[in-house]
């Protein structure tokens, strides 16, 4: 298949479609990529070799599985590469810095609102975590298709942390919408998409409801929680 520039929109996963191609643009990250083609960035890793730090090059072609799609043989990786299959990364390896530049590409569609699955998070649970948005959930956790969970949010509402920790990263998608990283105990770090009028900055400690800044204008907030780079069901760790 053609290779899909920096600019252009993302092609539709086709079921049974083979891998696509993407060729990376400048200050372009494996975070950005892996977004806009809704698949995980172990994926995108698993399929190019990657190294740990998931850093790319600009220029670089990418081999982009449809979501879900198990890699039966790794991509051949340009000349003067390595291909290691990367190690799942810990919370002890470095995440993007809050100041990488990122390519010009367009934002993810919002999430198509199933009223029948609308739902606010389940009370009551024994989970480390709290809801960081008042809201109901709007997309639910799908391995390998949404890695966390769409909350309902207009612009303005308050976005809290879920739980105590540190910002480990202040980055932006591929749209320049900013995201958030938080550290935790035991490995785990929560990540929130889709915010304005930032409250905090890279190294602050937060308390669990301490407020990370506000919604923005895309009517939800995408938040996930994550166990290095592998993602959870954010309704199963909450309380």
């Amino acid at each position: 298949p053609a290779p899909a520039s920096g600019s252009a929109a993302a092609p539709a996963a086709t079921p049974g479609a083979e891998p696509r191609q993407h060729v990376v643009a400048a200050g372009e990250t494996a975070w950005a990529v892996a977004r806009r083609y809704g698949v995980t960035v172990q994926d995108l890793a698993s399929w190019n070799g990657l190294p740990s730090d998931m850093g790319l090059r600009t220029g670089q072609r990418l081999i982009v599985p449809q979501p879900g799609q198990s890699p039966d043989r790794l991509a051949t990786t340009t000349p003067g590469q390595g291909s290691p299959t990367p190690t799942p990364p810990s919370s002890a390896l470095p995440l993007p810095d809050e100041d990488t530049p990122q390519a010009g590409a367009p934002a993810p569609d919002a999430p198509q609102t199933d009223l029948g699955a609308t739902r606010t998070a389940a009370s009551g649970g024994n989970g480390p975590f709290r809801m960081p948005v008042d809201g109901a959930i709007i997309r639910v956790y799908e391995k390998g298709r949404n890695d966390g969970i769409d909350i309902a949010a207009p612009s303005g509402t308050p976005v809290n942390a879920a739980g105590t920790g540190q910002v480990a990263a202040i980055t932006q998608d591929s749209a320049g919408v900013p995201i958030i990283v938080v550290r935790h105990e035991g490995d785990l770090m929560t990540v929130y998409t889709g915010l304005d009028g930032l409250n905090v900055a890279k190294g602050d400690s937060v308390t669990a409801g301490q407020s990370l800044g506000t919604a923005g204008n895309d009517g939800f907030v995408h938040f996930e929680i994550r166990r290095g780079f592998e993602s959870v069901d954010p309704e199963r760790m909450l309380n």
